[in-house]
């Protein structure tokens, strides 16, 4: 109420109250802890700050000062949270003043968010509501709506509960899905539809192209159980629409959905899903057409393995509509969206790929002798890439010609054909991992022949695929890379060394206008030409400029990501070979484990776990005490950082790279990785954060959900990529000195076996046991650690032997095979065992025990029966 006096009567009140409004106001702000009053506090100093210059408020710059330097972090977040209604107030005049500008400042939030997230928090459904009033408004520049709903995205990736628990999902699903299905405006097209955009350009962002971010944002971090429900009414009535552009909608919604919402899709809705998009392949409109065919490459990409399962109606389908396409004198757009479902849907094919081979074959070698469009023989080379993977030795009768065809495109000298050289040394990689050692070695010290020769181009994608053509050719003869290790190594440390591709962006005029609300028009006099020309100015020395951002171009992002990846490879197939060069390279990517783009950082910290298992590998191979020193020095460097990562990475993608690293290692070094005595409890312990959730890129703020049995499919396989390292370190230490972790982990891995879990977490559960009880079997005292267990154990593999899905039911069966293994002479021994023995459990659970026992190996029922009648 009285926020509401002070907007509309100011001006009425007495200079003496106003002085004295603004005392009690400040003095209340600092001193208020209930944080609803607290914002109503803020909102109210927003309002008089408007009216208040700042010459006659001195006392509020005083408080903001001093809070903005306060040793209390309160302090300072209290005066920060202050601006936030104040940020979004000055926005909207700024808005109308100058969009350019207010594009520019809106980036404030995404700083807030990246640095201080817990910020803007209290304020997340006031920056909901004014960046969709913003990213909606067509009238809007495009650029201005792209910033407001790229905030959303960002903002949806770091808090994604707290849109949940404050109910704002369906308020945004309803703002932006009309973005996403709205046609363009009359002679234009969408910029993925348009034949004059540059299909490999890196095309600005466009607001129908964020609002598909956006959904696919949610399905990668939203649990898929609350997204669909809200979703789906939306996307049944765009499919079901006459207007070709809500169709496309639709269509491009279920293809974001599928890469977060994978499991969903494919346990409930797999066969509609498929039904929906096949059914649009036939549609009239182009656009659509196109639109399905991209939605078929994302779910085969994504939904596999089920989705091959219907190769046989599929593959017929896809065949069929290319070769009704004049590859000369179609749209190049629309021929790639073609490829790109063919391309993604063969690769994982495997060899049920051999029916077609003959048939994908002659059309690809005819595009690559016939096709006149270069794009188009690029698209052809990708795929024959893509087949490889599927067909490997299957391949061999068409090596030849392929290999023909490939010399010519690798060899050019045109810039004009470099794209199509890049591909082509790409899936000349391919070809070395996949056709087989004795068709390929042949060639081998050719192919790093031309790697060596196309190092001095000045092109970093095609430097890049150099690297992993060595990577792939050490795989099968690294003799052919050893003498030019040094080559080789000090051309990958270039790359990671450069700083090629960043550049500095330097704000020249910081100048932007804040106008008043015309909230205030009652007020005569109020906004007057004097007002409209106050400019906030930043006092920056032109001699002194600095940069306020960097960008680096994704090409050379991509090759630093490379580099790592291929030297950590090169360095454990080589072997001994690599040992001159191993220091010298570990140091270089051991500096980019901070790196700011995360795929550079995630490849770095491989690339170091790659150096254990080389550097453990030549130990083994020559076991000389400076070697195992070697090893040992490795990991004493390495496995802290790996944990650290785990523990305060922000992006979720990185820390699961981590932790398959962390496993690797794991794996690969055994006993050696715990050599160091605080070792076990620091990998333990960072299991246990992982699957509790107490990780930075968890969002480890306390916006708990209703349902703790719902998260976000990501953030489930997070949590199983932390799990599988638990059967790795239980065959890599003695039973007893694990026995009090696994007592702490255990139960967290049980509890994902209920049955109101997804299939998934069910599967991972049942079968993280499985294998701990199969590592137990090898381990010194495992026997009698599994023996301790199974009193805990059966119960739950008894229920999933039962489950209603197959994957479940086997990984439960497989459980109770390796409980059997492990601890049935163990509990058909020890007559004073602790704990109900099987046969009580056996006889609690009689019918399905049977059952379970029965499906069981021979030698396992045997060993199960004898644990039960004992």
């Amino acid at each position: 109420m009285l926020r509401l006096r002070v907007k509309k009567h100011w001006k009425k009140i007495s200079p003496n109250d106003r002085e004295s409004l603004k005392a009690v106001v400040l003095q209340a702000f600092m001193q208020e802890t209930e944080h609803s009053v607290q914002h109503s506090l803020s909102q109210l100093c927003a309002l008089m700050v408007k009216h208040e210059t700042p010459d006659r408020w001195p006392a509020l710059l005083q408080l903001l000062n001093q809070a903005t330097k306060s040793g209390n972090a309160h302090d300072r977040q209290t005066q920060m949270r202050s601006m936030i209604p104040s940020l979004i107030t000055a926005f909207k005049p700024l808005i109308k003043s100058n969009q350019d500008q207010a594009s520019e400042a809106m980036e404030v939030f995404n700083e807030l968010m990246e640095s201080e997230v817990s910020i803007i928090v209290p304020h997340i459904s006031a920056i909901v509501s004014f960046c969709l009033e913003v990213g909606t408004d067509t009238t809007l520049n495009a650029s201005l709506r792209v910033k407001a709903l790229s905030c959303l995205t960002f903002l949806i990736k770091l808090k994604s509960k707290v849109v949940i628990k404050q109910k704002l999902l369906n308020p945004i699903l309803q703002s932006i899905f009309p973005v996403l299905t709205a046609a363009p405006p009359p002679g234009e097209q969408d910029p993925e539809d348009d034949e004059d955009k540059d299909c490999d350009g890196e095309d600005e962002d466009s607001p129908k192209h964020v609002a598909a971010q956006i959904i696919d944002t949610m399905a990668l971090h939203m649990p898929p159980e609350k997204l669909f429900q809200q979703l789906m009414p939306l996307t049944q009535a765009a499919l079901s629409n006459e207007n070709p552009y809500q169709r496309k909608g639709g269509l491009m919604c279920l293809a974001v959905l599928a890469e977060g919402c994978a499991d969903y899709i494919r346990t409930k809705m797999l066969s509609s899903v498929l039904q929906t998009v096949c059914r649009n392949l036939s549609d009239s409109n182009q656009v659509v057409r196109s639109a399905a065919l991209f939605a078929l490459g994302q779910f085969s990409e994504h939904l596999q393995p089920d989705i091959s399962k219907y190769c046989d109606e599929l593959m017929p389908l896809l065949l069929r509509y290319l070769s009704s396409l004049s590859l000369n004198q179609a749209k190049i757009v629309h021929v790639t969206k073609a490829f790109y479902a063919l391309e993604n849907f063969m690769e994982n094919l495997g060899a049920g790929i051999e029916p077609y081979l003959p048939t994908v074959m002659e059309t690809m070698l005819s595009t690559l002798n016939n096709a006149e469009n270069i794009r188009i023989k690029e698209l052809a080379v990708s795929a024959i890439g893509a087949i490889a993977n599927a067909a490997k030795e299957l391949l061999v009768p068409y090596f030849p010609p392929i290999i023909e065809s490939l010399k010519g495109f690798l060899t050019t000298t045109s810039d004009e054909m470099r794209s199509l050289q890049t591909q082509s040394l790409d899936t000349l990689s391919v070809l070395v991992r996949t056709v087989g050692k004795d068709v390929f070695s042949p060639l081998a010290a050719e192919c790093v022949q031309l790697g060596l020769n196309l190092a001095n181009i000045d092109d970093p994608d095609l430097r890049r695929c150099t690297y992993s053509l060595y990577s792939a050719v050490s795989t099968i003869s690294p003799e052919s890379l050893t003498p030019h290790l040094e080559v080789i190594t000090n051309v990958m440390l270039l790359a990671l060394k450069s700083n090629e591709g960043i550049t500095a962006h330097v704000e020249e005029d910081k100048t932007f206008v804040l106008l008043d609300d015309e909230d205030d028009d009652d007020e005569e006099g109020e906004v007057g030409e004097k007002d409209l020309s106050d400019f906030l100015e930043d006092d920056t020395e032109p001699e002194v400029q600095e940069a306020s951002r960097f960008t680096v171009e994704n090409a050379y992002i991509d090759e630093k990501e490379d580099a790592c990846d291929s030297l950590g490879e090169i360095a454990f197939n080589t072997g001994e070979a690599f040992q001159p060069f191993l220091e010298s390279c570990f140091q270089q990517v051991y500096e980019m484990k901070d790196f700011a783009h995360e795929d550079v950082r995630k490849a770095a910290m491989g690339a170091m776990g790659q150096f254990c298992n080389a550097q453990h590998k030549v130990w083994k191979q020559n076991p000389t005490d400076v070697n195992h020193q070697a090893v040992q020095k490795l990991l004493e460097l390495v496995m802290p950082c790996l944990l650290k990562a785990v523990k305060t990475d922000e992006e979720r993608q990185v820390v699961m790279g981590v932790l398959d690293t962390i496993n690797h290692v794991i794996k690969s070094c055994k006993e050696e990785v715990f050599r160091n005595p605080t070792r076990l409890k620091e990998i333990c312990n960072t299991i246990n954060d992982v699957l509790k959730k107490k990780t930075t890129c968890q969002d480890c703020g306390c916006d708990d959900v209703d349902d703790e049995d719902q998260q976000a499919e990501y953030d489930a396989m997070l949590q199983e990529y932390a799990g599988e390292g638990i059967p790795l370190v239980a065959a890599a230490v003695p039973a007893d000195a694990f026995a009090p972790f696994l007592n702490d982990l255990l139960p967290l891995i049980m509890s994902k076996a209920k049955s109101s879990c997804p299939v998934a977490e069910r599967s991972f559960s049942v079968g993280t046991i499985g294998e701990l009880l199969s590592a137990l079997v090898k381990a010194p005292g495992g026997r009698g650690l599994a023996g301790r267990l199974s009193n805990r154990l059966l119960p739950v593999l008894v229920a999933g032997v039962k489950d209603s899905d197959d994957e479940v039911r086997n990984n439960s069966v497989y459980a109770l095979g390796c409980l059997a293994e492990a601890a049935g002479p163990i509990v058909a021994s020890d007559s004073g065992h602790s704990g109900p023995a099987p046969e009580t459990l056996a006889q609690q659970h009689s019918a399905d025990f049977h059952t379970a026992v029965t499906a069981l190996p021979g030698e396992q029922q045997a060993k199960l029966s004898a644990a039960i009648s004992s």
